[in-house]
């Protein structure tokens, strides 16, 4: 520890190393968050005459969730993947989960509904620290990417949260056809910075996903995980990036 500050080998320099000149950043779990996710489902399915407690649904969708994480080659993406795309995914995904709580599952409108509404703002929450750190970067100068393992909706949720404006480029695995830890996402993002992938930063919570993936693809970054990570908070970004 140096003045509160985690010392990381990943980003240090040294001689012959480019100038950061730009990051990217995961979305969910490092930029936003989705704490009414069960709530959320809990009021679209009863809409929809299917009743169930949060604590159900949030058990089924993570249990359905990770059996079809299960099924994903490695750098496969689950919605490019899927012979309907994202709708088709979170459609299998719903049946899969209510079959999971013994529940007949509400058909194609309510799939529609919860597509829809996860569009909204009002379906996420802002990370701490979230607006403030992309104000800084771009204040510094640097280019700003969000690279995420996300449907084509990610764009319009970014701005409708009032991120637009702090981002050069928002780069989703299912326009990308790969997913993180994949070095073609990770390049597809450097390439829409304008910017060589030693010259970017990249950061996210996921040490597999958004860590090793981005140095493989050579690539910096950081892993943010307030108890193991390289840095325990978004905003300790900016100790890594020029002034």
């Amino acid at each position: 520890m140096n003045g509160g500050r985690r010392e990381s080998p990943v980003v240090a320099r040294r001689d012959g190393l480019p100038l950061l000149r730009g990051v990217s950043l995961d979305a969910t779990g490092t930029l936003i968050a989705c704490p009414r996710r069960g709530e959320i489902y809990a009021e679209v399915l009863a809409r929809h005459g299917l009743d169930l407690p949060v604590a159900d649904i949030e058990r089924g969708f993570l249990t359905a969730w990770k059996e079809f994480e299960c099924r994903l080659v490695r750098g496969e993406d689950r919605y490019n993947s899927h012979p309907h795309g994202a709708r088709g995914f979170w459609g299998d995904l719903l049946d899969r989960m209510c079959l999971l709580l013994e529940r007949e599952a509400p058909g194609p409108f309510a799939t529609a509904e919860l597509f829809a509404r996860f569009e909204r703002a009002d379906a996420w929450e802002l990370r701490p620290g979230c607006r403030k750190v992309l104000s800084e970067l771009r204040r510094r100068g640097l280019r700003v990417a969000v690279t995420s393992n996300w449907d084509r909706r990610l764009p319009r949720v970014l701005a409708n949260l009032g991120l637009g404006d702090y981002l050069d480029a928002v780069i989703c695995s299912e326009e990308v056809g790969s997913a993180k830890p994949a070095e073609p996402i990770f390049l597809a993002a450097c390439r829409a910075l304008e910017l060589q992938p030693a010259s970017v930063l990249h950061v996210g919570d996921a040490k597999i996903e958004d860590r090793e993936g981005a140095l493989a693809a050579g690539l910096r970054a950081l892993w943010l995980d307030a108890a193991h990570g390289d840095i325990g908070s978004l905003d300790e970004v900016l100790d890594y990036v020029p002034r």
